[in-house]
């Protein structure tokens, strides 16, 4: 493995839920002889250290949330407020994992109050030395990150499969630029987080407001150009698109940092062999990459 200097910053809660749910779908919770269901961490695992066999971080990061109250349920109390109590089997996989994580000497990240999103991206955009940074994720959230030095990889269907953007793949998909990601969700609202954006206005809509003025602001200075319809739906929800773009916008100056030190990548071997072995997982061994691939 030539490891290429660059920072991967896995967005933790994204791996974790994917993996959970690809298994528990058919009743495969892999509950261990101590009664601990491990699906989820064992399918993290394989995400993980798939991709870092695929992209050769030379450092890698993992960054979780904290809790569901951040300064965006302070700011919306119906922020995410559509989502369900975490399933009973995967309640204790959340400090499992953790605890996973560390046994590949692997830094676990995360910041009460804020969300990983918000972590991921005050590292990439402060990490030291115009050192590259990639970020492993699902969530489409994150492509507003997207900058000539940060590239995002989607995680896909099964594992080992991924969309990788960079500022030119996501304009020639898109039709806008990472930065206008935010306007976008600002405007046509996000029904997963359980914010509203603009009634009325779909994404067709937005992404062509955007094409034309811009940003939100572009829009507002030129409500007189738009059609009646759209004018009336902005002017009647003015507050929430405010609002909305305020909640979509990752934070990324978070009292939080990398050291870059501890996210150097390297593997003890039977550190996470014993800990694998503990958790009782079994077929992993094969993802775990020998030390003459690691040289």
């Amino acid at each position: 493995m030539n490891h290429k200097s660059n920072l991967l910053l896995v967005d933790g809660m994204a791996l974790l839920f994917r993996a959970f749910y690809a298994t528990a779908v058919s009743g495969q919770f892999m509950i261990n002889s101590k009664g601990v269901p491990t699906n989820g961490v064992q399918g993290f695992v394989k995400h993980m250290m798939t991709a870092v066999s695929k992209f050769n971080p030379s450092h890698v990061a993992v960054c979780w949330d904290m809790g569901s109250k951040t300064f965006r349920t302070e700011m919306f109390p119906d922020y995410k407020a559509n989502r369900g109590e975490a399933p009973v089997e995967l309640i204790p996989q959340f400090d499992l994992v953790k605890e996973v994580v560390e046994a590949f000497d692997i830094p676990n990240i995360g910041v009460p109050g804020y969300e990983a999103d918000d972590c991921i991206g005050t590292i990439a955009k402060n990490v030291a030395d115009e050192l590259p940074v990639s970020i492993l994720t699902g969530d489409k959230d994150i492509l507003q990150l997207i900058d000539d030095r940060t590239s995002v990889i989607l995680l896909q269907k099964g594992f080992g499969n991924y969309q990788v953007h960079n500022r030119d793949s996501l304009y020639t998909e898109k039709g806008i630029w990472p930065e206008q990601m935010i306007d976008l969700k600002a405007l046509m609202g996000d029904p997963s987080d359980n914010y509203p954006g603009v009634r009325g206005i779909g994404e067709k809509t937005a992404i062509k407001l955007l094409q034309q003025y811009n940003d939100v602001e572009g829009i507002l200075d030129n409500l007189g150009a738009l059609t009646k319809g759209q004018r009336a739906k902005i002017e009647q929800d003015l507050e929430m698109l405010h609002l909305s773009r305020k909640l979509a916008a990752i934070k990324c100056d978070v009292d939080v940092s990398c050291d870059l030190g501890e996210a150097t990548f390297q593997i003890n071997r039977e550190k996470v062999f014993n800990k694998f072995e503990e958790i009782e997982f079994k077929g992993l061994h094969k993802f775990i990459p020998s030390i003459k691939e690691l040289a």
